[in-house]
């Protein structure tokens, strides 16, 4: 259903049309040129000073273009600042962090070979729901349940009996934040039973074995809730089975020990003789070999470290959940302006009320958007991106250059509708940018004056701003892929080599010798906390705050889809909790509650559940958008910012990987004195929801679908 009405996301009136700036508290319409100019002056002045007092934060939305982050991230360069905060440190960069230490470099990412594996062991990821962790999938149940037609087995461990684990028909209810000591026993278990293997190219076993020995699941049964013999039962269908794969996902990255998590992970996938293997996890190549280029550029060997908690960059980037401080924080190189591209950071990260705090405290925010969000409406200038529909385009990174799908394709795209307004799209804006700013992308007077050629050139032909085709194309043909025009001509994709067996191991690692590394020192030097993480665990006795994603909502983009909120249930999001707990706490459906962190206190109605584990309470994301100027249909909305109750700053974050805490997050629940009330920033709202719902202009339009 996502899919079927975002063009309705496009389509909104809301799209910003011109840059915007703000004149005393409100925006106005400006050109392009003043707005490129008035910026451009601004970052001269603080370059003068420090280039590391400018700062970009790039969202998920930049990702799923290709050349978005590329120009991003040269713009940055030019100007000389390697301040870039990114949003995969609030959801994905445990996989990057454990990437760079066992194989050398972040994006090698090894996926389920779903069309031969006879066991999935699926642990914290819903991809009924989500569509998968980096690998394309479609039709996930259909594909789901394709192993279970061939006899193979599905087990699903989560503390909620998930989309999928109906799908799996097998679920195993763990506690949050407990995935790391799941998987120390599955390893001393998989070790007692003599089933490790040693093979040529992979290291550290002994180091493993070492390390999981004192772990039993007699003992991590107390913070993860698995019995002995269901932890057995696991290991005994994943060692048996004619290939099997271990996949995580955000529930497990966004936990306190994410990274240890899916390291441990990754090790049982490669002492069970899975990894590179025919039914195991494979590693894909994109149109190139990315690794190998990345190596010789130097692409991702930037050693800078943060000013606030002194984090190395992973990926070219810093923790988003330092920001905050990075701003505040008084000292020759504290952020004064920031970009932020393709992202709604005020929404999504930790402790997000503290850090629109700080945003209000910076020299200069530039926002570049398709809306007016929460973070675009803090703005001092705006500027009007093209949607995914108006510009030429490939698939984005993990397909294309890293071969991330379980069925290869390369597929190209010209734009389907033209800008309305004056929209161009982001390889232009920080093209614009860097000459404005008296930069040049990448530090190469080459590349700025080709780009300011090029541009000049399809304008003339009356074209807006960047040759997208060209520059597309040019990266095909150095690739020695199909051209753009040729992939034109397979609008169902034009297929390629799939992944193949027994290519990675001994082949491809970028590690010093060459071989995978099951025990890098920083995550053994990490694990030795575990006995007193373990301590902690024992003594928590709040309940844990986990995420719930719906089929009709995507992270905080698409509330403003009238056609995704018009139910009684899409209004709002709602605190779900096991009815056990509910009678304790003397709560029913619908009554409202306060949800109380060490961070916030938000208030939203109550939605009983029964496939939660008791002692776990779930919150959807992406909600609380009241304070947007913006958004004509989110904004009417119920519903509370869930990140408020997350903590920032460099004490919180998990130091391998840089990830913010975002689930598991110990809170109290008791029931409201008040009636709910989102209207201020700390989860407060002064309409009642049944109002909302009954509100005219929320009631969907009559659709009539062409045969």
């Amino acid at each position: 259903m996502k899919g079927l009405n975002q063009h309705h996301m496009y389509a909104s009136k809301d799209r910003l049309k011109f840059p915007l700036k703000k004149v005393n508290g409100e925006f106005e319409e400006i050109s392009w040129a003043q707005a490129n100019a008035e910026i451009g002056s601004t970052v001269k002045k603080l370059r003068q000073t420090s280039a590391q007092s400018i700062g970009m934060y790039v969202g998920t939305a930049a990702g799923f273009s290709l050349l978005h982050p590329i120009f991003a991230e040269g713009f940055m360069q030019g100007i000389g600042s390697h301040n870039i905060y990114s949003s995969a440190t609030q959801d994905c960069a445990n996989k990057f962090a454990t990437a760079q230490a066992m194989y050398g470099f972040p994006f090698f990412q090894p996926f389920p070979d779903l069309d031969h594996l006879n066991c999935l062991l699926i642990v914290g990821t819903n991809p009924v729901v989500s569509k998968w962790t980096f690998l394309q999938v479609a039709h996930p149940v259909k594909r789901l349940k394709s192993i279970k037609q061939r006899g193979g087995r599905i087990i699903v461990v989560d503390p909620r009996r998930t989309e999928t684990a109906k799908v799996a028909g097998e679920h195993i209810a763990i506690a949050p934040n407990a995935d790391v000591y799941f998987f120390l026993s599955f390893l001393n278990e998989i070790f007692n039973q003599n089933l490790a293997q040693t093979q040529a190219g992979v290291v550290g076993v002994e180091s493993i074995r070492q390390l999981c020995e004192p772990w039993p699941a007699s003992r991590t049964e107390a913070v993860t809730g698995i019995t002995p013999a269901t932890l057995k039962m696991a290991v005994t269908a994943f060692t048996s089975a004619d290939g099997a794969a271990i996949v995580t996902g955000t529930g497990v990255g966004m936990g306190k020990y994410g990274t240890l998590a899916h390291w441990l992970s990754e090790v049982i996938n490669a002492i069970t003789g899975n990894l590179d293997q025919r039914g195991g996890t494979l590693v894909g190549r994109g149109i190139f070999d990315f690794a190998e280029f990345s190596k010789k550029q130097g692409l991702f060997n930037r050693q800078a470290e943060s000013r606030i908690g002194q984090f190395k960059e992973l990926n070219g980037a810093f923790p988003g959940a330092i920001l905050a401080d990075e701003i505040l924080t008084p000292g020759k190189e504290q952020i004064k302006a920031l970009f932020v591209t393709g992202g709604n950071p005020v929404m999504t990260m930790a402790n997000s009320g503290r850090l629109k705090d700080a945003l209000e405290q910076l020299d200069m925010l530039v926002v570049t958007d398709i809306y007016l969000n929460e973070t675009a409406s803090l703005a001092d200038y705006v500027l009007p991106a093209t949607s995914p529909l108006e510009r030429h385009d490939l698939p984005f990174v993990f397909p294309l250059f890293l071969g991330l799908q379980s069925i290869p394709y390369l597929a190209a795209t010209k734009p389907v509708v033209s800008p309305e307004a004056e929209q161009k799209d982001e390889a232009t804006i920080y093209t614009d940018l860097a000459t404005a700013s008296g930069t040049a992308l990448f530090k190469s007077r080459f590349v700025q004056s080709l780009m300011r050629f090029a541009q000049w050139i399809n304008e003339k032909r009356g074209g807006r701003g960047l040759p997208q085709q060209f520059i597309l194309d040019s990266i095909l043909r150095l690739s020695g892929a199909p051209r753009f025009a040729a992939l034109l001509n397979h609008p169902k994709g034009f297929p390629t080599k799939p992944a193949q067996p027994g290519t990675f191991i001994g082949k491809r690692p970028l590690t010093e010798d060459h071989a995978v590394q099951l025990a890098p020192e920083e995550l053994l030097a990490y694990a030795n906390n575990l006995d007193q993480i373990f301590g902690s665990m024992t003594q928590e006795h709040r309940f844990r705050l986990i995420t719930k994603r719906a089929h009709n909502t995507h992270n905080s983009w698409t509330q403003n889809i009238i056609e995704l909120t018009h139910g009684p249930h899409n209004q709002t999001n709602r605190v779900f909790l096991h009815p056990g707990d509910a009678a304790k706490l003397k709560l029913e459906e619908g009554d409202a509650v306060d949800i109380r962190s060490d961070a916030a206190t938000i208030r939203l109605p109550v939605a009983l559940l029964e496939d939660l584990r008791q002692g776990v309470i779930a919150v959807p994301h992406g909600w609380g958008h009241q304070n947007a100027k913006g958004l004509s249909v989110a904004g009417k909305l119920a519903g509370a910012n869930v990140n408020l109750l997350a903590t920032d700053g460099p004490t919180i974050c998990e130091p391998l990987s840089g990830m913010s805490h975002l689930t598991g997050i110990p809170v109290s629940l008791t029931k409201a004195a008040g009636p709910i009330d989102h209207k201020s920033w700390d989860g407060i709202q002064n309409q009642p929801i049944e109002s909302l719902q009954q509100a005219d202009d929320l009631q969907p339009p009559q659709i009539q679908l062409n045969p």
